[in-house]
């Protein structure tokens, strides 16, 4: 049983900054991921960004890649994506994930967070 709860979201304009948070609760960490998602009104469930819990290795869609920045905190359980020189592209809501597999295939995760919406306005 794994749960995870988002915040952080919030209204920027272009070129503006916002860090997301997820607090992750989890039996173990060991093998496992945790990535962000975005879904914008009338899209598909995009790739953001991933990390490998035991290593820390992340990595990134290619959309945000030298933007965004993606961390986490072993001893808080709690992961953060640093998000730089914003998009009005960037509006969606923000979830987080936990899961092992591919970690770009948003079906191969087994728990979701309820999301956080992002707004850029230009």
């Amino acid at each position: 049983q794994v749960h995870l709860v988002e915040s952080g979201g919030g209204s920027v304009q272009a070129g503006g900054s916002l860090r997301l948070s997820c607090a992750i609760s989890a039996r173990s960490f060991s093998g496992y991921r945790a990535a962000w998602f975005r879904q914008a009104p009338g899209k598909e469930r995009e790739f953001v960004a991933a990390i490998r819990w035991s290593t820390g290795n992340t990595e990134y869609s290619d959309s945000v890649r030298g933007r965004f920045d993606l961390s986490r905190n072993s001893a808080q359980n709690m992961m953060s994506l640093q998000m730089n020189s914003l998009k009005p592209d960037d509006t969606a809501v923000y979830f987080c994930a936990f899961g092992w597999g591919n970690p770009r295939r948003s079906n191969e995760y087994d728990a979701w967070g309820q999301g956080t919406q992002v707004t850029v306005s230009s």
